[in-house]
C-alpha cells in the first residue's frame, strides 16, 4: 500500500525529543510545528489542576519505575490528586476484575461509583443496530450513559475498565472528569492489544496486512 500525506511522530525511529543525542528527522513535529501552537499547548499547564496532574504524573514514572503496576500507579495516582469518590465505566463481561478493582480501592479509603455497559437496558435496536448483532447480546452498551451517571456522582476521577471500541471513544467525549484506563478491552489476546503489534510481521502479519 503507498503512502500518501505527511509524515508524522508514526514514522519515526529517531526520538531525539526525547534522547536528545541525535539529529531530527527531516518531518520532525518538533522542528516543523507552528510556534503558537506549542505556546498555547504549554499555557494550558498553567491551569491548576493540570499542572498537578502533570506532576503527580511524573513523580509516579519515576519512584514506580519498572515497579508498580498499572493498578498500583492507578492507586497512586489517585491519592496524590487527592480523590475521594472513584468512578468505575465497565464492560459487565468484566464484572469479576471490576468487583475485585472495587475491593481493592475501598481498602485504601477511596468510595467507588461504577456504571457498568448495559446499564439502562436499552434494546441495541433502539438506536437502529441491526437485529443481526443481537447474536452477540440483546441490549446495547451505553457509553453516553456510563459518562452521564459518573457525571452526576461527581467523581473526583473515573476509570475505563474495557470498553469496546468505539465504546470507549464515546465515553470520553461525554465524562467531565478526568479519566485514566486501567484495562483495554481485546477479547483475542487476554485484554493485551499490543501484542498483535508485537506479531504484526509474524503470527498476525495475514491478518493485519492482508
Amino acid at each position: 500500500m503507498c503512502h500518501t500525506g505527511k509524515f508524522s511522530c508514526g514514522d519515526c525511529g529517531v526520538t531525539n525529543c526525547n534522547a536528545m543525542d541525535k539529529k531530527y528527522p527531516d518531518f520532525c513535529l518538533t522542528t516543523h510545528m507552528d510556534p503558537d501552537v506549542k505556546d498555547a499547548a504549554m499555557e494550558v499547564y498553567n491551569d491548576e489542576v493540570n499542572r498537578k496532574v502533570m506532576i503527580n504524573a511524573a513523580n509516579i514514572e519515576n519512584e514506580g519505575y519498572c515497579r508498580w503496576s498499572r493498578l498500583e500507579e492507578t492507586v497512586e495516582f489517585a491519592k496524590r490528586m487527592g480523590a475521594k469518590k472513584i468512578g468505575i465505566a465497565t464492560c459487565v463481561g468484566l464484572i469479576r476484575e471490576t468487583r475485585m478493582l472495587t475491593k481493592i480501592l475501598r481498602h485504601h479509603g477511596f468510595e467507588v461509583y461504577a456504571a457498568a455497559c448495559k446499564v439502562g437496558a436499552q434494546p441495541k435496536t433502539s438506536v437502529g443496530i441491526r437485529e443481526e448483532c443481537n447474536a452477540c447480546g440483546v441490549n446495547m452498551c451505553n457509553p453516553v450513559l456510563q459518562a452521564k451517571l459518573l457525571n452526576e456522582a461527581k467523581t473526583d476521577l473515573n476509570i475505563v475498565v474495557g470498553l469496546c471500541v468505539g465504546h470507549d471513544a464515546l465515553f470520553y467525549k461525554y465524562v467531565e472528569g478526568l479519566t485514566t484506563t486501567l484495562v483495554v478491552k481485546d477479547r483475542v489476546t487476554g485484554h493485551n492489544p499490543v501484542a498483535a503489534i508485537y506479531n504484526a510481521e509474524s503470527y498476525y502479519k495475514k491478518k493485519l496486512f492482508d
